[in-house]
């Protein structure tokens, strides 16, 4: 085999506009080129106490067990779902979305029995649906996407929700992956047992080291399942000895991406978590008002529009694949295309964290509006600039 000739790493400088991840913020870069310690090393033992304390803050929780988990945010969601569930239980989960779905095959290999609460792609949860299945089902816990990434929907009501299932007496999972640091999030005031997020997204850092929090309920019942839960490396009862008291060794952690969510934390504590919720809503607004103004659609009703991702109607007869390609071929700005039951019919245009300025949303509408009129479309370019450069 020949020896392979591969030139420097320079890659492209985008702006990231899409679903995830976000632009990041370069005190992360540089916390990322920090040198390494041991993940046992007493320095870095230091950095973790740190972590879950910014974590905590930024969920707005006081459970004792809020950990990054070494990996994406998916890896999260495992852990979540995989260790709360346990064989032969009932997992109520919606099916307004792609996460939902998500929830309910891993749900299934964790060996639990999936039922489902209907919501059409781009609307919300309602709470009566919920109450009803689960009159109906008797589920043991309950799953709900708070900021639905494929519809741009966030949910609203949720202590509705939350009293629900604990009047059944079942545990409740929230997916934050696309609300986290970006839009308000109470976990313990909204009495949510456990929530999982990505790095990626309103913290704007780099995938790897994945927000999860469970509160002394939910822990209670993984560590007294009767079957250990079929991830070794995702077991939360295992995680305790290494990001619990004892700091005992259990696999060795992402440091590097513990620096770097550590300094993405640090940056929302010192914005303050309500003035970030506050800058996502104020730079969103002003995409929406600028979209709408240059006569697009929004695929959510202004009661529960996402501001973390702002989900749009591609114009008739236009291709959403083309426009998208352009924009990163000719801008250097990436967006995304729908999923599932919204393929090709929505951009996903997301205004999250490091990304969330004014000057990427002026970027990004004009971009967008010059690509759209070459496509035909019927688009007022200037009345939607005009309109965002008022709104901000």
């Amino acid at each position: 085999m020949n020896r392979p000739d591969v030139t420097e790493l320079v890659p492209p400088d985008r702006t990231l506009m899409g679903p995830g991840p976000s632009d990041v913020h370069p005190r992360v870069l540089k916390a990322m080129s920090t040198p390494l310690v041991g993940h046992l090393d007493p320095y870095f033992i230091e950095i973790m106490d740190e972590v879950q304390d910014l974590l905590r803050y930024t969920f707005r929780t006081d459970n004792q067990w809020t950990i990054p988990v070494s990996g994406t945010g998916s890896a999260a969601m495992e852990a979540a779902i995989g260790n709360v569930t346990e064989p032969g239980d009932t997992v109520l989960v919606p099916t307004n979305g792609y996460f939902g779905g998500r929830m309910a095959s891993m749900v299934r290999r964790a060996g639990g029995s999936v039922v489902e609460v209907d919501a059409p792609w781009g609307e919300p949860l309602d709470p009566a649906a919920v109450e009803a299945a689960f009159a109906e089902h008797q589920p043991d816990v309950f799953g709900f996407v708070h900021a639905e990434t494929s519809t741009g929907v966030l949910q609203p009501e949720v202590p509705q929700l939350t009293d629900i299932a604990h009047s059944h007496d079942a545990l409740v999972i929230a997916d934050t992956v696309t609300s986290l640091g970006g839009v308000e999030l109470r976990v313990d005031e909204w009495d949510v047992d456990v929530a999982y997020s990505g790095p990626q997204k309103c913290l704007s850092c780099p995938p790897g080291a994945s927000p999860l929090t469970l509160n002394d309920r939910a822990m209670d019942k993984v560590l007294s399942r009767e079957e250990d839960a079929r991830s070794w490396y995702l077991d939360l009862s295992l995680l305790q000895g290494y990001w619990g008291d004892d700091r005992a060794y259990h696999h060795t952690a992402p440091i590097t991406n513990v620096y770097g969510l550590r300094e993405a934390l640090r940056l929302v504590a010192e914005e303050g978590i309500e003035n970030r919720w506050a800058r996502h809503r104020r730079v969103a607004g002003g995409l929406k008002t600028g979209l709408q103004s240059m006569g697009l659609e929004m695929n959510a009703s202004d009661d529960y529009w996402l501001p973390s991702l702002n989900a749009v109607r591609v114009p008739g007869g236009v291709d959403a694949g083309d426009v998208i390609s352009q924009l990163l071929a000719e801008y250097d700005i990436e967006i995304a295309g729908g999923l599932g039951d919204l393929a090709g019919e929505i951009f996903r245009i997301g205004c999250m964290g490091h990304s969330a300025r004014p000057k990427n949303v002026i970027a990004l509408l004009g971009a967008l509006g010059s690509v759209l009129e070459d496509a035909d479309a019927d688009v007022d370019v200037p009345a939607g600039l005009a309109a965002a450069n008022s709104a901000l």
